[in-house]
């Protein structure tokens, strides 16, 4: 049985802790004079705390440590021995393996005999977690959940495999008729399905010397999804990724660029493929856009959770609510720019406007905006839908991206003659949007004065609330990390530790950092002349302007993430 020790009565630390009154306390202490699982579900039961507030004090009380199993799954397969009985029974979930006993997050440590019971169970020794028992709970239900998915994909009912006509109508597959059962296929099933749980945008097949990597890109960092295969799987991988796509298995020796949907669970999820010839083989890339997820966070997605400085989100939001203008967002692919301007469109959209986008593809999905997906196989560019769009009597329009001339002739005109744009356009910095545009053939007349905003961004990892800790940094550090010592000297900086929570990555989501172009006077004057980007970026400095370098050291001193992700993510000026 687990050595527990009580450092004091669960009441005395919900006290110490700030989370009851020693009045409240008492008055609970009279009123359960029963077992005392009995004061923990009356505690909860009256709302005097949360599940994880005791959960926290349970841990404390007991000396042992507390787990939150946010977003938390089962790996039944390595687990073979505990059944899911067992854990329902029991109210634990398996965390990890230390030294030959099993660690387990359970809700009451305090039941010696239940635990007598449970060791007995499972004929192992076990060391003890305290999670929230409604945590325990959500746990159990979407792990025995996934597992089953799983266990269709095993048994022949996989994600399928969705094909469109000319018409863009989903029709039958063959594979809905005839279910190929190859492992080739099951594996390409699973490395999928296993991405999705796992929140990936993109999953990476690369060859290399006589190995085949597979990787899951999460919060726009790479890491191996599974153990390295053997080089002779690479082709058959890559053929299946192929046919799912529509592109052409006999062709090795040239870029192919394709899509594929596939229906899982009463949800259809795009992908895009990206396949190129390399030293060892073809490697592939594979961007997942889920699009019904992205539709039930929709009501949550507004600029506020986006991490914006307060003066930048401050100085967007005046842009976004004018009544006519261009609101261009920039930076890399991969920088959030997309949902950037959907929840700028989240905030705007009132039901009083006409909201139509034109994107390639449509990623988000938003109530009361009609989106148009480009289809340049049948001509549908953004130039030709742009046109159509301003026949429709749009308030506001969206702009999935400008990359040509003639687009952002029309969306400059269209500005200009009373409708509100939003558009991304990709550029390092706000201004090189300026020297895009010029090298368009656009008068830098005509852009200027339909310009309401320029803000580019990216995104930095935020610091695992879960083993977030604090250090000190040396002077020597700062300067070699590059950043000012005068700014962290009397303060800490904080770190991921890594945990469970975040992989042992010691981060976990991203924010943005913004650089927002005031377009002042003086700024618009500097544009027209043709000026050079350096005297425009410090006539804004001058006028207020932080740069993304900026706002990343302001992220690291309020301790959202930390100095080597500031520098991976922004240059060194």
């Amino acid at each position: 049985m687990p050595t527990l020790v009580r450092q004091a009565t669960l009441l005395d630390v919900l006290v110490r802790r700030g989370v009851l009154t020693a009045a409240q306390a008492d008055e609970a202490s009279a009123q359960v004079s029963g077992p005392e699982r009995q004061l923990h579900a009356s505690l909860v039961a009256d709302g005097l705390l949360t599940d994880a507030e005791l959960a926290q004090a349970l841990a404390e009380q007991c000396g042992v440590p507390y787990h939150s199993l946010h977003e938390f799954r089962v790996d039944f397969e390595s687990f073979p021995s505990i059944p899911v009985d067992v854990m329902r029974q029991f109210e634990c979930v398996p965390i990890g393996e230390e030294e030959g006993a099993f660690l387990l997050a359970l809700a009451d440590p305090t039941d010696l005999p239940r635990l007598d019971q449970l060791e007995r169970a499972l004929g192992r020794s076990c060391r003890i977690h305290v999670a929230p028992r409604s945590a325990i709970a959500e746990s159990l239900r979407e792990s025995t959940r996934n597992s089953q998915v799983v266990a269709k994909i095993k048994d022949e009912f996989r994600p399928l495999l969705v094909r469109e006509n000319d018409e863009g109508e989903e029709v039958l597959s063959v594979e809905k008729v005839q279910r190929d059962l190859s492992p080739i296929v099951q594996l390409v099933d699973t490395i999928i399905l296993n991405a999705l749980q796992k929140r990936a945008s993109d999953i990476h097949l690369e060859p290399a010397d006589g190995v085949t990597e597979i990787k899951y890109r999460i919060d726009g960092v790479l890491y191996l999804a599974m153990e390295p295969l053997d080089l002779r799987f690479h082709n058959p991988l890559v053929s299946r990724i192929k046919v799912m796509s529509d592109l052409d298995i006999a062709e090795r020796r040239v870029p192919q660029d394709g899509r594929f949907k596939l229906r899982l669970e009463k949800r259809t999820i795009d992908f895009r493929i990206s396949v190129i010839p390399s030293a060892f083989g073809e490697s592939v890339v594979i961007r997942i856009l889920a699009k019904e997820e992205f539709a039930a966070k929709r009501n949550g997605l507004h600029l506020d959770s986006l991490g914006l400085k307060k003066d930048d989100l401050d100085r967007f939001r005046r842009a976004i609510t004018a009544s006519y203008g261009m609101v261009l967002v920039t930076g890399p692919t991969g920088s959030g720019k997309t949902t950037t301007l959907y929840a700028a469109l989240n905030e705007v959209n009132t039901k009083e406007d006409k909201i139509i986008t034109i994107e390639d593809p449509v990623e988000y999905q938003l109530a009361g905006v009609v989106q148009i997906p480009v289809n340049e196989k049948k001509g549908l560019t953004f130039a030709k839908g742009l046109r159509s769009i301003l026949r429709h009597d749009p308030d506001k329009i969206m702009v999935g991206e400008i990359r040509d001339a003639e687009t952002a002739q029309i969306a400059i005109q269209s500005a200009l003659t009373g409708h509100l744009v939003f558009s991304t356009v990709h550029a390092n910095n706000a201004f090189d949007v300026i020297g895009r545009f010029v090298n368009m053939g656009i008068e830098p007349y005509n852009f200027v004065s339909s310009l309401n905003c320029i803000m580019a961004q990216r995104l930095v990892r935020t610091i695992c609330e879960s083993c977030k800790a604090p250090h000190t940094v040396s002077q020597a550090q700062c300067e070699q990390l590059g950043f000012d010592y005068e700014l962290f000297k009397d303060r800490p900086v904080y770190e991921g530790k890594g945990c469970l929570d975040c992989h042992g990555l010691g981060y976990r989501g991203r924010h943005a950092i913004t650089e927002f172009l005031p377009l002042t006077d003086r700024i618009r004057e500097l544009m027209l002349d043709r000026r050079p980007p350096s005297e425009i970026r410090r006539a804004a400095v001058e006028q207020g302007m932080t740069d993304l370098r900026q706002a990343g050291v302001e992220k690291v001193r309020r301790g959202e993430t930390t100095m080597r992700e500031v520098n991976r993510m922004t240059f060194l000026g």
